[in-house]
């Protein structure tokens, strides 16, 4: 159900972010009959802090409270699976807003369909940063990250759009939101959980793997293969790449019905492995 509409998901989103000054400017929408097994949670961090100024050498100066609007920023997060990337779009066709990606293994340059990225038609002309632009080879740090988003949310207001960072690595959401002090002070986030039930998501994984298979997963998998890489490091710790290591290996060497055993004990493997990084992110 994540390839689905989440029109049911923006209707409910809508209330939320208009809490917090956004304001829609598309018109009515019909309400889908779609069934989901889905919530959104919603909170806003970043409160304002109070500051009490007083003027000296002033008679009976009462303190004032000193007060800056925040720009906005909405996080969309969820576990691996739950449609972060589609509701991220939908949103930002609602508003004039740009996408900042957080996948730690979407960041990095190729793979795209190992890493599920989203397809210049599937962003619907959004614009999307932090998409497939880190060296495949060397690691993307929480800091790197930390570093080009707040770039990214800067130039992105500085349009007078709203910024969108959707993905599924806590870690880089953490280190900008937490752990960064100035980000803190300059801005008001809105964070939008996206929840799917596990026995919902865990078929789902299975389905978008077969269909990963189908566009070519193995294909691509297979151009970038180096007997001798290391599986510790950039891209190549995205799941998919490490699992198909024995098939690899052996490919060329043994019969078909070996072959055809490696494969399916690797598209096993991937599937085991995604539904196990869905649960940790849950």
């Amino acid at each position: 159900f994540p390839q689905l509409s989440s029109i049911s998901l923006l209707c409910k989103t809508e209330y939320c972010l208009c809490k917090l000054g956004f304001s829609f400017s598309s018109s009515v929408r019909r309400i889908s009959d779609i069934k989901v097994i889905m919530r959104l949670s919603f909170s806003a961090s970043c409160k304002q802090k109070q500051l009490l100024v007083n003027f000296p050498g002033a008679g009976n100066m009462e303190p004032f409270i000193s007060r800056r609007r925040k720009d906005k920023v909405v996080v969309v997060m969820g576990a691996t699976g739950t449609g972060k990337s589609r509701l991220s779009i939908d949103l930002a066709t609602c508003f004039p807003a740009e996408v900042i990606n957080s996948d730690k293994m979407q960041v990095y340059k190729g793979l795209d369909i190992v890493t599920n990225k989203v397809t210049e038609e599937e962003c619907c002309g959004v614009p999307h940063h932090l998409l497939g632009i880190a060296d495949p080879n060397v690691d993307f740090t929480a800091t790197d990250f930390r570093n080009h988003a707040s770039a990214a949310v800067e130039s992105i207001l500085r349009r007078d759009r709203l910024p969108i960072i959707a993905g599924g690595s806590n870690s880089y959401i953490k280190a900008l939101v937490n752990d960064d002090i100035e980000f803190q002070s300059k801005y008001e986030c809105c964070f939008l959980w996206v929840d799917v039930s596990l026995p919902v998501l865990h078929p789902f994984v299975s389905d978008r793997v077969d269909r990963m298979v189908e566009a070519g997963f193995v294909d691509e998998v297979r151009r970038t293969f180096d007997p001798n890489a290391d599986y510790s490091r950039g891209i190549r710790r995205a799941i998919g790449v490490p699992e198909m290591d024995r098939y690899l290996r052996a490919e060329s060497t043994a019969d078909r019905e070996t072959r055809v055993r490696l494969l399916e004990a690797a598209i096993d493997e991937i599937k085991a492995n995604t539904c196990k990084l869905a649960c940790c992110q849950l």
